[in-house]
């Protein structure tokens, strides 16, 4: 009897395993598709000014068509800012809302064809070729303290022959964060909802991925940015997840909460993993943990028979003691 109960728990227990095995290294052989791009690429991604009252700041950037054909282009900044939503309770990107940190908008002036300046420019690209723009930032005699920020866009005109051009999708920017020199600088962040799970429902799709998530809300002046790193490691499993330097980032402005997050986008149906997801902004860190217990249906179900008749293999041991002991006592 029990050479059988130790064959049986070694037999299950290796199919338990090489089943993980299996399914843990499907998503491994996946490749990832490649993801599709708009016909025109803006560098750099972006830029950081230093602002002073009473400056002139010159720069240029590059707009390149990607395409096959010649395309005109529309280039102006807009308000770089965020407006909260009360139906998502969330705070929403938009470029139409000015504030006290979006004045450098008003400021800017891009070089026109004929060497004059003006708020707003229309340039044709020809294809697969680029075009540098020149951008002048003319600062006022009195500027706000903390941060300023703006958007420099690139709107493709469906229409490349007439003035009045229909804007398209296609339209790229390059966020410019603008920091004052003068005036207090204040960095104040309030980090909170730190969450590691497992899980991820998106409309009528579930995900279920380890993951970590993070809010963050700007009380400061300045923006910082809002860094995740989700680290998950097998203690029992085949593989495990770190997140890429160049993941789990975004820039937080000033009155504003944002959210970080980060999946293992192929965790395994199998294992037991040790999940540490960490969060950092404007110099405060936070640091959760959890252990996940992997395991398929049908695994569970070989797991709960194999407790089920240890646990009946115990019951039994132990009466046959009872037995042997009573028989010794008479």
């Amino acid at each position: 009897m029990k050479k059988f109960v130790i064959r049986t728990l070694a037999v299950s227990l290796l199919a338990i395993l090489g089943l993980g095995f299996f399914v843990g290294n499907t998503y491994a052989d996946e490749e990832e598709k490649p993801v599709a791009g708009t016909s025109i690429r803006l560098s750099p991604a972006n830029i950081v000014l230093s602002l002073s009252s009473n400056a002139n700041i010159t720069g240029s950037f590059e707009i390149k068509n990607e395409g096959d054909s010649d395309i005109n282009v529309e280039v102006y900044a807009a308000p770089y800012s965020y407006a909260y939503s009360e139906d998502e309770d969330q705070y929403k990107l938009g470029f139409n809302t000015e504030n006290n940190y979006t004045q450098i908008t008003r400021w800017v002036k891009f070089k026109t064809s004929s060497g004059e300046y003006a708020e707003k420019i229309r340039v044709k690209i020809e294809a697969e070729k680029a075009y540098t723009v020149d951008y002048s930032i003319t600062t006022p005699a009195s500027i706000p303290n903390g941060g300023q920020y703006t958007v420099f866009f690139a709107h493709a005109l469906a229409d490349s022959t007439s003035g009045s051009g229909i804007k398209t999708e296609a339209s790229p920017g390059i966020v410019v964060y603008g920091r004052s020199t003068e005036g207090e600088t204040i960095v104040s962040a309030e980090l909170k909802g730190l969450e590691v799970g497992r899980g991820i429902t998106e409309g009528n799709t579930t995900r279920n991925n380890i993951y970590g998530l993070a809010k963050a809300k700007n009380n400061g002046n300045v923006d910082f940015n809002l860094v995740g790193s989700l680290k998950v490691e097998p203690i029992i499993g085949f593989s495990s997840y770190e997140t890429p330097n160049s993941g789990a980032r975004v820039s937080v402005i000033p009155e504003v909460e944002l959210s970080v997050f980060d999946e293992w986008k192929e965790t395994p149906d199998f294992g037991i993993y040790k999940a540490t997801w960490t969060a950092t902004a404007g110099g405060e860190t936070q640091t959760s943990e959890r252990i996940f217990f992997l395991f398929p249906p049908f695994a569970l179900i070989i797991l709960i028979f194999l407790l089920t008749f240890l646990t009946i293999w115990i019951i039994m041991r132990v009466r046959r003691r009872k037995e042997r002991r009573s028989r010794l006592a008479v």
